[in-house]
């Protein structure tokens, strides 16, 4: 699934990139580079803050040098990880919406 899953020709204004190892299931745009891949465990309840961008739901989390945001309620589910200069994650993931909607949904939803 994830393999053929169509990732985005720009993020935020940013070229795509190539990753190392190349592979279908990652992708990656801008330098520092904005990354994204597929293939994760579909998340469980969380705590974490989670928002609903363009009908997908995705769990956001700060970490020490940017955010991660992974679908909610997908599987496989999707990672894309910004660096803190990139702003708020939640303006980047409008280009992976069509890439997330294309997952299997498990049901589960933000609430």
């Amino acid at each position: 699934m994830c393999g053929s899953i169509g990732w985005p020709t720009t993020v935020a204004g940013h070229a795509r990139v190539a990753t190392s190892p190349a592979s279908a299931s990652a992708a990656a745009w801008g330098d520092p580079a904005i990354i994204a891949r597929c293939g994760l465990d579909a998340l469980g309840p969380t705590t974490d803050p989670c928002v609903t961008v363009d009908g997908v739901d995705w769990v956001v989390r700060e970490l020490s040098d940017g955010t991660a945001a992974t679908t909610y309620g997908r599987d496989p589910a999707i990672e894309v990880l910004a660096p803190s200069a990139y702003g708020p994650v939640s303006l980047l993931l409008p280009a992976f919406a069509e890439a997330a909607r294309a997952l299997p949904t498990t049901g589960r939803t933000c609430t």
